[in-house]
């Protein structure tokens, strides 16, 4: 009777484990040297996130004797922003995340985040700060980095000829068509902005030296303030990182109108119901707590990213130990 081999050694090498060691202290010292303080909040949450491109992780727990369903965070915003809040002052954290069923090359559905929040900080000084901290994670591979700043609508125009603000439904499944992308989405006008972006305009970015992405459409907005470009058009005051065509952060002028917050929250709910998927509890401790909130900026990094892009690795799985495979 045969039998299937059970492997039971990590996917990454102990080279690997050596340099995600060093790069958490290469982040603490970063941060303890500008005096932004570590804290920890915990991973499991009443409410989880909205956002219908996310699947969040439930779980049972019993708290007082009765059993509930609670949530694994996606990220560590909601708990952090009731800690700025609080006077906290500029805060980070170093933790695990998980997102359902997100698997692949550069995908794991239990990762590594670094988060980290910015009191009266504009984009702009964020933009310095994480440039300061690629010239230390990054430095034995690339020496100093300067990374380049291009608009969502730039990067759009330069691959595919077409402004994503502007462009009808039919010019955007006309564009798909056309490059040999031939999925019906119906009228999901930002699918077929997604899915262009995913596969046309994303995988060029970063090569010749990192690329600071701003100015989203505004219905990508999530949790960001908008305004208008030089164009006086509505956008998100959003910015993504990408090196080599890989993603590594996300980062917002942070919402602090809580009124705002909930319609957005409330909206995607109504899209989650529409599609069929689970509607999440609104954190009602997040709300309360915005009005508290100086103006702030915010950003996510994926530290197992980085570490791709540190130790010259093409597969998630060369950078953690053990995968959701074989967890």
């Amino acid at each position: 009777m045969s039998q299937d081999v059970i492997h039971y050694q990590p996917t990454c090498d102990l080279k690997a484990m050596r340099a995600r060691a060093q790069m958490y202290s290469q982040i603490r010292q970063f941060f303890a040297e500008r005096e932004v303080l570590e804290v920890e909040t915990p991973v499991l949450s009443q409410a989880g996130v909205t956002d219908v491109h996310l699947a969040s992780v439930q779980a049972q727990r019993h708290v007082q004797g009765k059993q509930q369903t609670h949530y694994l965070q996606t990220s560590p915003e909601f708990a952090m922003k009731r800690l700025l809040a609080s006077g906290s002052g500029p805060i980070y954290q170093i933790c695990k995340v998980f997102r359902d069923d997100e698997h692949g090359r550069k995908h794991n559905s239990e990762f590594t985040m670094l988060e980290w929040y910015r009191p009266n900080f504009s984009l702009k000084d964020l933009m310095f700060e994480v440039t300061d901290l690629l010239n230390v994670t990054l430095k034995q591979r690339f020496g100093e980095v300067r990374p380049t700043i291009l608009s969502y609508k730039h990067a759009f125009m330069d691959r595919l000829d077409l402004n994503p603000l502007q462009a009808s439904l039919k010019e955007l499944k006309d564009c798909c068509n056309r490059v040999g992308l031939n999925l019906d989405l119906g009228d999901d006008r930002l699918g077929y902005i997604d899915l262009l972006f995913s596969h046309f305009v994303e995988p060029s970015l970063g090569f010749d030296t990192p690329v600071f992405l701003t100015d989203f459409p505004p219905e990508l907005a999530s949790l960001a303030k908008t305004k208008t470009d030089e164009d006086g058009e509505l956008v998100a005051a959003r910015f993504e990182l990408y090196i080599e065509g890989l993603e590594l952060a996300n980062a917002y002028d942070e919402l602090i109108d809580a009124e705002v917050l909930r319609s957005r929250f409330e909206a995607d709910n109504a899209e989650r119901e529409k599609l069929g998927l689970h509607v999440m509890p609104i954190d009602e401790f997040l709300l309360t707590a915005l009005p508290q909130m100086t103006a702030c900026a915010g950003i996510a990094l994926g530290v197992d990213r980085l570490l791709m892009i540190a130790t010259e690795h093409m597969q998630l799985e060369k950078v953690i130990t053990f995968p959701a495979s074989i967890s």
